[in-house]
């Protein structure tokens, strides 16, 4: 969602939106009623993670489309149904049209999904939301090009969680989580969300 110099951009209504939250009526409701708002809970975070790691590599729309087929597909994220799937569920997974079936993704998503079952309650919340940084430090994005794709956090965020074993969650990806859940703020200065997060 970065790369582009722009600043934030008219959208139908008006209000001042960042660019990327424009492209598809999908995208302004994620943008302005998802995005960038904390997200708090083990499964809720889960989820994140996932869908972080399935978007790798392609466009977060596909995703976004996507995501009831996901919560279908993957028991609504919830860490110890999702760690009880059998190799029948893998192969139920590998050949269902309604989530991206790249198998080392989905084998990521119920691998991270056992490593989190032996987990204590709230240990992922926790974990996630000690790297948020403070606010303070950081400065309010203008354009699109003010804003990173990994931090010193994210990386940091990357390595614990690989440390704890965790797969699929490289820098770029936890930086993408931590934007999503609101551990940062990155919507651009003059963009109405931000003014709501």
């Amino acid at each position: 969602m970065s790369g582009e110099s722009s600043g934030a951009v008219a959208g139908p209504d008006g209000g001042l939106r960042c660019p990327w939250g424009l492209s598809t009526k999908d995208y302004v409701t994620y943008h302005d009623e998802e995005w960038g708002r904390p997200v708090r809970g083990d499964d809720a975070l889960y989820e994140r993670l996932c869908l972080e790691a399935f978007q790798s590599g392609l466009s977060w729309i596909t995703i976004l489309r996507r995501r009831e087929g996901f919560r279908a597909a993957f028991a609504d994220f919830r860490i110890a149904s999702v760690a009880e799937f059998t190799d029948k569920d893998r192969e139920r997974l590998l050949a269902d049209p309604g989530i991206i079936r790249n198998r080392a993704k989905i084998d990521a998503t119920l691998a991270n999904a056992r490593v989190l079952a032996d987990w204590s309650e709230g240990e992922l919340d926790s974990l996630i939301w000690s790297f948020a940084p403070d606010p303070a430090t950081r400065e309010v994005p203008r354009t699109l090009a003010d804003v990173p794709a990994i931090t010193d956090e994210s990386t940091a965020l990357s390595k614990e969680l690989k440390k704890r074993g965790i797969r699929f969650v490289g820098p770029t990806t936890a930086y993408a989580l931590m934007q999503a859940c609101g551990l940062v703020d990155d919507h651009l200065a003059d963009c109405v969300a931000r003014e709501a997060s």
